[in-house]
């Protein structure tokens, strides 16, 4: 079955929405605070037409948060595939994500707007596969056993906050880091063990609460 090739007008719109959906990005994720506007100015746009796609700033980030929830999601469904090496899946998982840089998002927007049920279902989904990609690892024995998923999570937002020069090098750094991380947490390993206890589930979905 093919798909019917899109209309000159609908390819203007998708292009459109993806730099309005990029400006978004990278307003909110400096300033959680910034005004819908400063998103229209970002992307070139007028912000009538973009109140047409989104007719309110909290309808533009629950966009953001869903496109980054689904890609985060697909990475992790690819990182199930039996066929592949739970190692070489779960790094490759880290990788994926990382590069999609979804949780530049959690630590900008967390309780800054208000989740629909399309992101709670989503959000479902994904506290799923951060249990089973990692726990696939570890049962196999290429992961520290003293690393939690709360820690793999923490760590995906310690990376998102690596932020030197253009995109480019900020993409170099951050594949860099990752590298680092992932040699601290395969087996075999000599390291020390762990000081402290991970973040508990409460502690992480606490920051999704809207802040009054």
């Amino acid at each position: 079955m093919t798909s019917t090739p899109m209309s000159g007008r609908k390819k203007q719109a998708a292009r459109n929405d993806e730099v309005i959906l990029q400006a978004a990005k990278e307003v909110f994720t400096a300033n959680p605070s910034a005004p819908i506007a400063a998103v229209a100015e970002r992307a070139g746009v007028g912000i009538s037409a973009l109140y047409r796609r989104y007719p309110s700033k909290d309808a533009l980030l629950q966009k953001l948060c869903a496109d980054g929830m689904r890609a985060y999601n697909e990475a992790g469904e690819r990182a199930l595939d039996p066929a592949l090496d739970p190692w070489e899946a779960f790094a490759r998982f880290m990788e994926e994500v990382v590069d999609a840089d979804t949780h530049s998002l959690t630590i900008s927007l967390a309780g800054t707007f208000q989740p629909t049920p399309e992101l709670f279902e989503l959000s479902v989904r994904g506290g799923e596969l951060s249990h089973a990609v990692p726990d696939r690892a570890r049962e196999a024995g290429a992961l520290r056993p003293d690393v939690t998923n709360s820690d793999v999570a923490l760590l995906f937002e310690q990376l998102a906050s690596v932020r030197l020069g253009d995109e480019a090098r900020t993409a170099e750094l951050r594949r860099r880091y990752l590298a680092l991380v992932l040699d601290a947490i395969r087996l075999p390993s000599a390291a020390r063990p762990l000081p402290g206890n991970p973040p508990t589930p409460p502690e992480l979905r606490e920051r999704w609460v809207p802040k009054t």
